[in-house]
């Protein structure tokens, strides 16, 4: 029997797999396989709908366009708070999505970052930084996973059914040293979707889900004058999990192109 080489990441999500074998099968045994949540999601909500939604004080600059196939890097829209000498400021931002610590050389990094793991989270040095004090709320329509047993892999489209669901996220600002001072373009804003294990049935599907915050707990987790530690993190998983069960999923076609066609169910 081949051994199970686990990768261990440092907060962030990449998982584990039996070498030759490819992924197990999801279910009891294929649990025991942390693997990292699926890279797509989905925001149909313009800047308008999430300006109203979010209660968005400023919006800022290269929002994207409504996607039905988000992938990491992609620039996605993001809502923080900002604090300078006045009041707190709830702003809506375009952001990379994969974050890149401020102390990274290279805007690409060598280990995936568009998922950071709820758990250790405080004691990741990628992710702390953000998490003490840069931490954003995700607007999403649902996200992608797919279901793996053996080498068949079925997508689908997970979602609330109504309403936008929140992700909790970090961000940070990356500075390009290559660039020049009154470069509009030296500073890159990146974020991050924290994920927890699944539960119910979405764990038949994958080990992982997003961290989902309802909106009740919102300025709290914005707030710049709250100090994440651990904590908070756990704290914001634990208000997730009521959502969970609200959850609904259908299997969808081939996760190409983008539309809205993309997330249709493929049986009625």
């Amino acid at each position: 029997m081949l051994p199970t080489v686990h990768i261990i990441g440092e907060g962030y999500d990449i998982g584990s797999r039996t070498p030759g074998t490819g992924h197990p099968p999801i279910g009891v045994a294929g649990r025991r396989y942390a693997g990292r949540m699926c890279g797509r999601f989905v925001i149909s909500d313009t800047t308008p709908d999430l300006v109203r939604i979010f209660d968005v004080d400023t919006v800022g600059e290269g929002l994207p366009e409504p996607s039905w196939n988000v992938r990491p890097t992609d620039p996605i829209p993001v809502v923080l708070e900002s604090k300078k000498e006045g009041p707190v400021v709830r702003r809506l931002e375009a952001a990379r999505w994969s974050l890149v610590p401020s102390f990274s050389k290279e805007l690409k990094l060598k280990y995936p970052t568009f998922n950071a793991r709820s758990e250790g989270l405080a004691t990741s040095s990628a992710f702390r930084a953000s998490l003490a004090g840069k931490r954003a709320i995700i607007p999403a329509d649902g996200y992608y996973e797919w279901h793996t047993v053996g080498k068949q892999k079925t997508p689908y489209f997970i979602h609330q059914g109504d309403g936008p669901i929140a992700f909790a996220g970090l961000y940070s600002w990356w500075r390009d040293k290559s660039k020049a001072e009154d470069d509009p373009e030296r500073w890159v804003l990146t974020a991050t979707i924290i994920t927890t294990d699944a539960t119910g049935d979405l764990a038949d599907i994958h080990d992982r889900i997003p961290v989902m915050l309802p909106p009740e707990f919102w300025s709290t987790w914005l707030d710049p004058d709250v100090t994440g530690d651990q904590s908070l993190v756990d704290q914001a998983v634990a208000a997730s999990r009521p959502m969970v069960p609200s959850l609904a999923f259908h299997e969808v076609g081939p996760v190409n192109d983008n539309g809205p066609e993309l997330i249709e169910p493929v049986r009625p």
